[in-house]
């Protein structure tokens, strides 16, 4: 005899069941354009290309929106080095022109703390910037907290980094003026969070200037 709880449980097994089929059909088709660069709270959003730790090299293609490996030579192209010292992403609806000094593509940004999932979308605090060169060209790295759930949650600025988690910039200089091999990549310093949230502003006007005229 079916007894009622039988049917309660059944029923909440079907629903969970067809919410996990919706969802399968609300894939993200691209993490550039159909992701707000602002969330519902107020917060950035960050996409994760390469979680912290790992060597694989992704991005996010400018073609297609999705996150594909990295290839050079003709091979799934890995870091010979070091694990990324931090969640290597990028920001969504964001541009860097190359009118303006940019290479033409979405901000760049290191989250530091725990490893994320490759492709998750986290809110972030902008705290930084490091400075860079690579072959010559601007190539700039946005630094960023985790707003939740994070040990570095609770820094706000550039300077508040350095004092309570002391060696992190030194690590991070470290490993992006070494990670590429001798001479490639030239670290000019560092800026603070209000010049990172600068940098942020303009690239989404940027981003926007160039969808008008597209």
């Amino acid at each position: 005899m079916v007894t009622l709880k039988y049917v309660i449980f059944v029923m909440k097994l079907l629903f969970l069941l067809f919410l996990f089929a919706c969802n399968s059909f609300n894939e993200i088709e691209s993490y550039i354009h159909d992701i707000e660069p602002i969330s519902i709270s107020g917060n950035i959003n960050a996409v994760i290309e390469i979680p912290s730790g790992t060597h694989d090299k992704f991005e996010v293609s400018k073609e297609t929106g999705q996150i594909v490996q990295d290839i050079e030579d003709g091979l799934p192209r890995k870091i010979k080095y070091i694990g990324y010292p931090g969640n290597y992403g990028m920001i969504p609806k964001t541009l860097l022109s190359p009118e303006t000094g940019g290479d033409g593509d979405p901000l760049d940004v290191i989250v530091l703390g725990e490893q994320l999932q490759k492709g998750s979308v986290v809110e972030v605090k902008l705290i930084g910037i490091l400075k860079m060169l690579d072959s010559g060209e601007i190539d700039d790295k946005l630094i960023a907290v985790r707003v939740n759930n994070s040990i570095f949650s609770s820094v706000t600025s550039f300077n508040e980094l350095k004092k309570s988690y002391q060696g992190v910039i030194e690590i991070l200089e470290i490993w992006f003026t070494n990670y590429k091999g001798s001479k490639k990549i030239a670290v000019r310093g560092f800026e603070n969070e209000q010049k990172a949230l600068e940098i942020f502003k303009s690239a989404r006007q940027q981003y926007k200037n160039h969808n008008d005229k597209n």
